[in-house]
């Protein structure tokens, strides 16, 4: 690789606000803000709002909404089919 070129790639922790977990990975992203981890190194931390310890498709508990009652609405212009009329 040419120096000088490319982000440099270090050890940053990664605090999900959420759910109140945090993970030591590496990254390109630099904080100004610090932590002590549990190996007893300090490293860079930067909060985040959402990661996959608190985002609903991860964790198992997305929903799916009917917001405008869309299903209904189908139902009623289509009629409901029962699995034996549709043999």
């Amino acid at each position: 690789m040419k120096p000088g070129t490319h982000p440099v790639l270090r050890h940053v922790v990664f605090r999900d606000t959420a759910a109140k977990t945090a993970f030591l990975t590496r990254s390109t992203l630099d904080s100004d803000k610090t932590i002590e981890w549990e190996d007893g190194e300090t490293y860079p931390v930067i909060d985040v709002e959402t990661s996959s310890a608190s985002h609903p498709f991860y964790t198992g508990t997305a929903r799916v909404l009917d917001t405008a009652g869309r299903v209904e609405r189908f139902e009623r212009r289509y009629g409901k089919q029962d699995d034996d009329a549709r043999s």
